[in-house]
């Protein structure tokens, strides 16, 4: 089995995010950067699926600038077997970004392609099932179990009031969300093994897009709560503050 994972570096949710000087973007300073959390269910998928077969090969694509290799090292270290970076400033248009994707993963001959369902930074939820329309693929989004039997796709989603399953014949896209699995963590022996195994650089132009980012600004910080007592005795208070002031009833 031949399975294409795609990988995004993010900000680590704990960094405090700073807007950068020119209003549009954050600035990196003391920033740390890590796998994107739900493309590390389609890595460990990906992984855990080849093992099952026995054989095969694993292909961790991202889209980015150079320093984004670090990033796909971890990739590496889990237990992908090589990495190409399309090698680009990136982009806020997820159809550029899926273009280009769908361009060289598509001449790859894959069985399996594989997504985060969201990158944790942007939260669009849409290039993975994008890269599935452009390559003319069957897409099960947001999955939750994925099960393979032969070239039989057996897949679970997480629905309002249920779950769904969805069955459908390789080659399909998928994009993972929590519950499908539990990622590794790299062992010492694969993080030195990472140091040694193929990581592609392959330079990309991305078009202009239909998306630009006008401004970046952080929400509002929230104002301090009040106490108004303990009891029967604060509600006429409270009552009060919330008809007068927030203005809820």
């Amino acid at each position: 089995m031949k399975i294409a994972v795609c990988l995004k570096r993010v900000p680590d949710t704990t960094t405090k995010i700073v807007v950068a000087g020119d209003g549009k973007s954050i600035d990196e300073t003391g920033v740390k950067f890590v796998p994107n959390p739900y493309d590390e269910y389609a890595i460990e998928a990906a992984i855990a699926f080849k093992e099952k077969a026995g054989a095969g090969e694993t292909v961790v694509y991202s889209l980015g600038a150079d320093v984004a290799q670090e990033t796909m090292r971890t990739a590496l270290a889990m237990g992908i077997d090589r990495g190409v970076l399309l090698q680009s400033p990136g982009s806020p248009d997820g159809f550029e970004v899926a273009k280009a994707l769908a361009t060289e993963i598509g001449t790859g001959g894959f069985d399996l392609v594989l997504f985060g369902k969201m990158a944790v930074d942007d939260y669009n939820h849409q290039v993975g099932i994008m890269v599935a329309e452009l390559l003319e693929l069957p897409c099960i989004s947001a999955v939750s179990a994925l099960t393979i039997d032969g070239s039989a796709v057996t897949a679970e989603r997480e629905v309002e009031g249920g779950v769904e399953v969805v069955t459908c014949q390789l080659p399909v896209v998928i994009t993972a969300d929590k519950g499908i699995n539990t990622p590794r963590l790299p062992s010492l022996k694969g993080i030195m093994a990472a140091k040694k195994k193929p990581l592609e650089l392959k330079p990309v132009t991305l078009g202009p897009g239909g998306v630009t980012v006008t401004a970046l600004a952080l929400p509002p910080e929230r104002q301090a709560g009040k106490i108004v007592g303990e009891g029967p005795d604060a509600v006429p208070a409270l009552v009060q503050l919330l008809r007068n002031e927030a203005k809820v009833i």
